[in-house]
């Protein structure tokens, strides 16, 4: 059963795989603002060797402090994979705190499922796994958006209990309760 893991070496061989099932759809292409998006622009072709893979893990652990410079207006944020036994199957990451620009677009919590494991429930089920963790953070009431066309995600925003509170640009700005 899926469950929420932190990032590991145990995934490298399905992680890898899922970065190519993202690369295919273009996610490395053009400034995308996603982690998923930045992972691939920095890191394909060095994440393949297991010492570049390490190099990458500690990255995405040093970005829970916010003093690690990941880029200039970025928060601290905690990351999580969604993995069934050694499979990745998403990511999900937290972030403690909101600027002004994620008050508009992008919210505390924001999750990518790979490609062949969408329409699966997962993403829902990410999601509400994560919220015991967000409340932990202090977070008592979490902003998640999405694109206005992601029908999936609005889903599954909407099946953890999130309540619309507006339209920005192409985003929908929902609230989650996390107590």
């Amino acid at each position: 059963m899926p469950d929420l893991a932190e990032p590991a070496a145990v995934f490298h061989t399905s992680f890898l795989a899922a970065m190519k099932e993202f690369a295919d759809e273009g996610w490395s292409v053009g400034d995308t603002r996603t982690t998923v998006a930045e992972d691939l622009q920095e890191y394909a072709g060095v994440w393949e060797t297991a010492e570049g893979f390490r190099a990458y893990l500690e990255r995405v652990r040093a970005a829970e402090d916010e003093r690690t410079p990941w880029h200039p207006g970025w928060v601290g944020f905690t990351t999580w994979w969604w993995a069934d036994g050694d499979e990745y199957l998403g990511k999900l990451c937290v972030r403690h705190r909101l600027t002004t620009h994620l008050r508009e677009q992008g919210g505390h919590i924001g999750y990518h499922v790979r490609p062949s494991a969408r329409r699966q429930g997962h993403a829902t089920a990410m999601l509400r796994a994560s919220l015991p963790y967000v409340r932990e953070l202090g977070i008592a009431s979490a902003l998640v958006t999405c694109d206005v066309d992601n029908t999936g995600s609005r889903r599954a925003i909407e099946r953890c209990g999130g309540v619309l509170e507006d339209r920005r640009g192409r985003k929908l700005r929902y609230w989650i309760a996390t107590e």
